[in-house]
């Protein structure tokens, strides 16, 4: 995690890493992300725990109708009430009550904690045990949404929410859910062909470890359909290598990168171009910032590339000499132009 905060973190980054690193045995920080991205916009200071519980419970709500594991314990109080109101059991008045007295139990007390320590800012404070009960928030939440890369953040805690809910609901550990990449639809999916489980948009997965950048020039990149500035999932080894066995498997989740539309396809972009051979220890980096973040993609990772560091390194280092050598791919790609680095080799 440190790694991934860098030397300079932001509040994009300080963000992701609770996201991305935090510990999660249950839904609730996931749901609690999701309400707090939505209150910010609003611009309000002080949010009661009768205001939270209304986009709390709903986004809970949401989810177990795809889900109905939101969990890794075997029962939950908060989470019956959740399932009761779906069969429309108890209203939604009788939900925010129960949300009110059980819902908050652990996760406002555990939101900032990251890898067992405290983030050194914070996105709200605990206010329980004032007059007005709920939690106030900080500049630091109310920015994001100003941000460039606050577009992005809603749809990041969605797909890392939606990789957890599949690997509890395969009642598997969340580290061994195993991954494919369908390059038409450009989602990732779990399963086999005829029995496949759809799990989430591979921009929205691949974003939050890129810190919402190009994998090449840095520049910042949306993941927002229709965006001008939408990312492109973008193969660092050339899909044509497939026809080589090289790089196998070439649609692994450790081959793909999110690129600028300038870097992928543009005048002078990459194209099915090798990049330069520099650009191997920046993959490296972020394919380690899923391992080390207990990613459900972690196995998936581990299996493709390599059980330890030096044998991932040298995945990469032996498949870029085979792609390089010989006819296969004539010159290497670099972007005419870098922004300053985010995350990789350089920073």
């Amino acid at each position: 995690m440190t790694e991934f905060l860098g030397n300079d973190p932001n509040l994009s980054d300080y963000w992701r890493s609770i996201i991305l690193y935090g510990n999660n045995v249950a839904c609730y920080k996931f749901a609690l992300s999701k309400a707090l991205l939505e209150i910010a916009p609003t611009g309000k200071t002080f949010i009661t725990l009768e205001e939270l519980a209304e986009p709390f419970s709903r986004h809970v709500t949401e989810h177990l109708k795809l889900n109905p594991k939101q969990t890794t314990s075997n029962s939950s109080r908060f989470l019956s009430a959740c399932d009761r109101f779906n069969q429309g059991e108890i209203s939604q008045d009788e939900l925010i009550a129960i949300t009110v007295r059980l819902g908050f139990d652990n996760v406002i007390d555990a939101f900032h904690n990251v890898n067992r320590s405290e983030l050194p800012i914070r996105f709200f404070t605990d206010e329980r045990n004032g007059q007005n009960k709920g939690i106030a928030l900080t500049d630091n939440l109310l920015e994001l949404p100003e941000l460039y890369q606050g577009q992005n953040l809603p749809k990041e805690v969605e797909a890392r929410w939606r990789l957890v809910e599949t690997a509890w609901k395969l009642k598997i550990s969340k580290h061994l859910i195993k991954v494919d990449y369908d390059h038409e639809k450009k989602i990732i999916f779990t399963g086999s062909s005829n029995r496949r489980v759809d799990v989430t948009s591979c921009r929205d997965a691949l974003n939050g470890y890129q810190k919402g950048k190009c994998f090449y020039c840095f520049a910042d990149i949306s993941i927002e359909s229709g965006s001008e500035d939408l990312g492109d999932v973008d193969h660092f080894f050339p899909r044509k290598l497939i026809y080589h066995n090289i790089a196998h498997p070439i649609d692994g989740v450790w081959n793909l990168v999110l690129a600028c539309k300038d870097c992928n396809r543009g005048t002078g972009g990459k194209f099915d171009r090798l990049p330069e051979e520099r650009f191997l220890k920046r993959l490296h980096t972020r394919n380690d910032f899923f391992i080390t973040s207990h990613h459900p993609l972690r196995e998936t990772l581990i299996q493709q590339t390599g059980t330890t560091t030096k044998k991932r390194v040298k995945f990469l280092e032996d498949n870029y000499r085979a792609a390089s050598t010989g006819a296969l791919i004539n010159s290497s790609w670099q972007p005419e132009y870098e922004h300053p680095p985010a995350f990789g080799e350089d920073e």
